[in-house]
């Protein structure tokens, strides 16, 4: 019943916005994030400055993964959860490579994504890493098979071309130095980048917003997507598809939630 719920949802974005947006009023706090305020000029760069080490928060972990583990169950059980779907979809129409292909998930916070590669029997040699020890540590407990390291994203410590696909999971919208950090991403990578649930919006100057990130205050940046497009390719990154995970067609026509497969050029 709950698989045939998500679906449904899934294929009524209006209506699934609609009951977030209801949830999000009666129950502030179990949504994931909540509370936006835009912000503009000096005041945006002054914010995001502040707030650029939120999610280094030692609470964070434990929010998160009660949220994954529930996902999680519902995925091993054959239920369509359109985040991992979406990322295990980008990996498996890759062609093979020479034994296991290699992939580093930059911002992997506890190091779920190995696990969903499990589930789905891709057969990737998975590592990850994240800028926050206590993700690191929780990512390190629960997966002790996989190698984490501690790095930031804007100054990996890899080097160059050292995996054939690398991941930015989710973590770029709440860096400031978001353009470093696609360089590393491109530098990284052999083969293949993937920018892995992206906000962005079509018609309008990047939008800079703080908010409440299971309860926790950071920031959240929408990129114009013709610009964040053309970031990728000055940094040899060729665009081979985009998925669209949400559009929030009633509030934002002009925003969505993507994302991108780049191959290296």
């Amino acid at each position: 019943m709950k698989a045939v719920l998500l679906s449904a949802l899934r294929r009524f974005p209006l209506l699934k916005a609609a009951l977030k947006r209801g949830r999000d009023a009666l129950l502030p706090t179990s949504s994931v994030s909540s509370h936006y305020v835009e912000m503009h000029g000096a005041a945006a760069n002054i914010e995001s400055a502040r707030l650029r080490g939120a999610w280094q928060a030692d609470a964070l972990p434990f929010k998160q993964r009660e949220l994954v583990d529930r996902q999680l169950a519902d995925y091993r059980k054959g239920a369509a959860i359109d985040v991992f779907d979406v990322m295990v979809e980008a990996l498996r129409g890759l062609p093979a490579s020479e034994g296991k292909t290699s992939v580093l998930e930059v911002g992997c916070s506890s190091g779920f994504y190995s696990e969903v590669f499990n589930i789905a029997d891709l057969d990737v040699d998975y590592a990850g890493a994240d800028y926050s020890d206590a993700f690191i540590a929780m990512a390190r407990e629960k997966y002790p098979a996989v190698k984490f390291e501690v790095e930031d994203a804007t100054a990996l410590r890899y080097s160059t071309n050292a995996f054939d696909v690398v991941i930015s999971g989710c973590c770029l919208l709440h860096i400031p130095e978001y353009k470093a950090a696609v360089a590393e991403t491109a530098r990284v990578a052999r083969r293949y980048a993937v920018f892995h649930r992206t906000p962005v919006v079509f018609d309008q100057p990047n939008r800079y917003f703080r908010k409440l990130a299971y309860g926790v205050e950071t920031i959240e940046i929408h990129f114009n997507e013709p610009q964040f497009l053309e970031l990728l390719r000055c940094h040899g990154l060729e665009l081979l598809k985009t998925w669209t995970l949400s559009q929030d067609l009633a509030v934002a026509p002009t925003q969505a939630v993507r994302t991108y497969l780049c191959r290296v050029a």
